[in-house]
């Protein structure tokens, strides 16, 4: 996990089942869109992240843009929260009449090492679930979010109070929102958050502990002011990931005591993870927030991420260039691949920019805003994150090397593949599903996924390959026997 999240938006009614020429005819009409709701709170680098978006222009944008996408029924966002590499796409924005006529069985799109997604096999609409009945199902009672995301800031506000509390070592963190619940795609129940913790550091030697670039081991390139952190320095002078969750780890476990206005408990401690997780209870069930020690350095991102993030043709190479001007964040993960596990490696993360794409995520700077065309790129993610939770909840064991974040990273790819407003029309739910899905399995069966910002970093590495084969053969059953999964309960 890079990190996980929050959520927002609006909630509107879900479409009704109805044929295609309904569909055309719906899509034709100019109902009113209505705005879309964003998360406030979370960090100072939330506000900033959303404007550079908001501001930036593409280059070249009216030339590439085509025409405004025709609006249809507006798909339920989320209620308001709080608050690696690939290719350039090589798909021709299709037109309408072309997406009517053609079988979706015999679409094609070429993916980011310039190989084609193998075409999908289109499930029939009669017997199954209408794609946009099952995403109405998943969204946020907004009651449900304003009280436990009420609960969480309680008490994170109180347990970052104590933190910066504790002599300075931990004196100068901000709160910052990421994963899903910040960046409105949360699914089903808020019942989980994820709070990274952001303490500027001086700048730091990062020198690549594997092949992946994405793990280091860190060094103060001078004397650092913060003169509290030597004491997270190993005896070789690498600041130690383990030394510095752990003291962390200690405050937390001694301020929960203290809370008054809810139980709390900090689960035990999981082997390499970056978070140290809270328990709240919010009977009649409970609340996780995963509390992320993450360091935020002002200087250039190392050179495994040059060919990451090939945002142009779908943000922009403005917005790219004042993503790659953001400042480093790295978290204290252990890299699993070490021989000896010492606890002194960091992983990049980017969910600070990860967010900022999700939350403005259109070609144009107006999709999906109040007086703006309305797409589906969050819809489509929103139903396969679903599919894979409920595959996970079924096939626990077989598919526990898999995450979320496999599913997000293919939707990043996606959007870069098919990067214009039109080709994510709001009433191309289906097609829009399938193309993505058809992508995502792609990766499986070549258990080859780039991280959208490390290009040589592939999360999907054969080691794993039973698990990407299994989640193959279960998407693939699902597919063609139009998605049981999403009728049944667990």
């Amino acid at each position: 996990m890079d990190g996980r999240g929050e959520r927002g938006g609006r909630r509107g009614r879900p479409a009704a089942s109805r044929g295609r020429g309904a569909v055309k005819a719906a899509a034709r009409s100019s109902s009113p869109g209505r705005g879309r709701g964003r998360g406030a709170g979370g960090g100072p680098g939330d506000a900033a992240a959303a404007a550079t978006l908001r501001g930036a222009r593409r280059d070249g944008s009216a030339a590439r843009r085509g025409p405004p996408a025709r609006r249809g029924s507006v798909v339920r966002n989320l209620p308001a929260g709080p608050a690696a590499g690939g290719g350039e796409a090589p798909a021709a924005p299709r037109s309408r009449a072309a997406a009517a006529g053609a079988p979706a069985a015999r679409r094609r799109a070429a993916v980011p090492d310039g190989t084609v997604v193998p075409p999908v096999a289109a499930a029939s609409s009669s017997g199954g679930p209408r794609l946009r009945e099952v995403l109405s199902r998943l969204s946020l009672g907004r009651q449900d979010v304003s009280e436990a995301s009420g609960l969480v800031n309680q008490v994170v506000s109180q347990l970052i109070q104590a933190i910066r509390s504790q002599e300075g070592s931990f004196g100068s963190i901000e709160r910052l929102g990421a994963g899903s619940y910040y960046e409105h795609v949360k699914i089903s129940e808020p019942n989980e958050f994820d709070i990274m913790l952001v303490m500027p550091v001086s700048r730091l030697q990062l020198d690549e502990c594997d092949d992946t670039g994405a793990y280091y081991y860190l060094t103060f390139k001078r004397t650092p002011k913060e003169k509290h952190l030597f004491k997270f320095l190993d005896e070789d002078g690498k600041l130690s990931a383990f030394k510095m969750l752990q003291a962390l780890r200690n405050i937390i476990k001694r301020e929960v005591k203290n809370i008054k206005n809810a139980e709390v408990t900090v689960k035990r401690r999981k082997a390499g993870s970056p978070a140290i997780t809270l328990q709240i209870k919010n009977p009649p069930a409970e609340i996780s927030v995963d509390i992320i020690l993450t360091l935020e350095v002002q200087q250039s991102w190392p050179p495994s991420t040059q060919d990451g993030l090939k945002i142009e043709q779908w943000l922009g190479r403005k917005v790219r260039g004042e993503f790659r001007n953001k400042s480093l964040h790295l978290v204290a993960k252990q890299n699993k691949k070490e021989k000896v596990l010492r606890g002194n490696t960091w992983r990049l993360s980017f969910s600070h920019i990860e967010k900022a794409m999700l939350n403005n995520h259109g070609s144009s700077k107006t999709c999906c805003e109040s007086d703006g065309p309305k797409c589906c790129r969050k819809g489509c993610l929103k139903l396969l994150k679903y599919l894979l939770e409920q595959l996970k909840m079924k096939y626990t064991k077989q598919l526990e090397k898999i995450c979320s974040y496999h599913v997000k990273t293919a939707f990043f790819h996606s959007c870069v593949m098919w990067p214009n407003d039109t080709d994510w029309h709001l009433g191309d739910l289906d097609h829009c599903f399938q193309k993505y899905l058809g992508y995502f399995l792609d990766c499986l069966q070549k258990s080859e996924l780039p991280h959208f910002f490390i290009p040589r970093y592939n999360l999907l590495s054969l080691e794993d390959k039973a698990s990407s084969d299994f989640l193959s053969r279960q998407i693939n059953y699902q597919l063609n026997n139009r998605f049981p999964i999403f009728q049944e309960r667990y």
